[in-house]
C-alpha cells in the first residue's frame, strides 16, 4: 500500500494522516496533478490517492478538487471541501494515535486561502502559514524535504517541527525570498481591467514566493493570472488563475475554465500547461474570458 499525493502543503498532511491512521510504512510516491491527467503516473492496486485526479487503478481516492469530480463508485471521499487533508481526517476520525485538529484546520485555511492580511504581509508570525511556505514542487532534493515534513509532522507539534534545524533554516529563506518576490511581482505584473497578469515566462528559472502576495500589492484585482515555464521542460507553459482572497468580485469558476485548456482546479484557483507554441491562441482567450467575468457555471 502506498500514499500518492501532490507535494504542496495540504498533500504532506494528507500523508500524515494516511501514514498514521493506516501504518503505512513504504515512502510516499510524490506526483502532479497533470501526470496523472495525462495517464504518465505508476499507479498501482493498493494505492490511496489523496489530493490529485482519480485514476482507476486506485484502491482509494481523497479529493477536493471542482473539477476532479467523476460519475462512478470508488472507495474513500470526494467533496468539495477546504482540503483533502479534511477529508481523510474525517473519514478516518477513530484511527488517528494524536490530536491533529489544529493540523488540520490551518491546513484547510490555508489550502482554500482563507488567509488575513497580516498572515499574508507577515508569515513569519504565523508558524503553519509559514511553514506550508517551504513547500514547493521544482527544488532540488525537495522529496527528501517533503519526507521529511511527512514524519516530523506527525510526531511532534508545530513549535517543534519549526525548531528542526532544516525547517527553520528554509524558513528564514522563505522570509527572504518574499521579499525580493515583491520585487519581481511589482516588475512583472500589468492589470487589465480587473485581472492582474504577472508573466514570468521569460525567467529560465522562476521566481518563487508567497503566492497570496500578489492579492495585496493589487488590491483592484478580482483575479490573478501567473504564466512561467514549466521547470522540468522549457518548451511547456504553466499558467496559474487565483480569486483575489482580498477582492471578491470574480465570476468565474477558473478549474472549469482551464478544463478546456487540459487543466483544472478549484473554482477560485486552477492550472494548466500547454506547449508554448499554443500561447498566442490560449493566453488572450483565457484573460478575455476573465476580463468579462461571466460565470461559466
Amino acid at each position: 500500500m502506498r500514499i500518492v499525493t501532490r507535494p504542496d502543503f495540504d498533500g504532506i498532511v494528507c500523508a500524515v494522516l494516511l501514514r498514521d491512521a493506516l501504518n503505512i510504512k513504504r515512502p510516499v510516491k510524490w506526483v502532479e496533478p497533470n501526470i496523472v491527467q495525462r495517464g504518465l503516473a505508476d499507479i498501482r492496486p493498493g494505492d490511496i490517492i489523496a489530493n490529485l485526479p482519480y485514476q482507476d487503478n486506485c484502491s482509494f481516492w481523497f479529493d477536493h478538487h471542482y473539477t476532479n469530480q467523476i460519475d462512478r463508485s470508488f472507495n474513500g471521499v470526494f467533496r468539495i471541501a477546504p482540503s483533502a487533508a479534511g477529508l481523510i481526517y474525517e473519514y478516518y476520525q477513530d484511527r488517528f494515535s494524536r490530536d491533529y485538529s489544529e493540523l488540520v484546520d490551518a491546513t484547510d485555511k490555508i489550502d482554500s486561502a482563507d488567509l488575513t492580511l497580516d498572515q499574508v504581509l507577515n508569515p513569519e508570525n504565523y508558524g503553519y502559514v509559514l511553514l506550508s511556505m517551504t513547500v514547493f514542487n521544482g527544488e532540488h532534493g525537495g522529496e527528501i524535504y517533503w519526507n521529511k515534513l511527512v514524519s516530523i509532522i506527525g510526531e511532534n507539534d508545530i513549535q517543534q517541527v519549526l525548531e528542526d534545524p532544516d525547517v527553520k533554516q528554509r524558513c528564514k529563506a522563505v522570509i527572504r525570498q518574499n521579499k525580493q518576490y515583491k520585487v519581481f511581482l511589482e516588475e512583472n505584473t500589468r492589470l487589465e481591467k480587473h485581472v492582474s497578469i504577472t508573466d514570468f515566462s521569460h525567467f529560465a528559472q522562476t521566481p518563487v514566493g508567497n503566492r497570496f502576495l500578489v492579492y495585496s500589492l493589487f488590491p483592484e484585482s478580482y483575479v490573478n493570472m501567473k504564466i512561467r515555464l514549466e521547470m522540468e521542460d522549457s518548451d511547456i507553459l504553466a499558467v496559474n488563475l487565483g480569486h483575489s482572497i482580498f477582492n471578491a468580485g470574480c465570476r468565474v469558476n477558473v478549474g472549469l475554465l482551464l478544463a478546456d485548456y487540459g487543466g483544472g482546479g478549484h473554482r477560485g484557483a486552477a492550472s494548466t500547461r500547454f506547449h508554448k507554441s499554443k500561447a498566442d491562441e490560449y493566453i488572450p482567450q483565457i484573460i478575455e474570458a476573465l476580463k468579462q467575468n461571466k460565470s461559466n457555471e
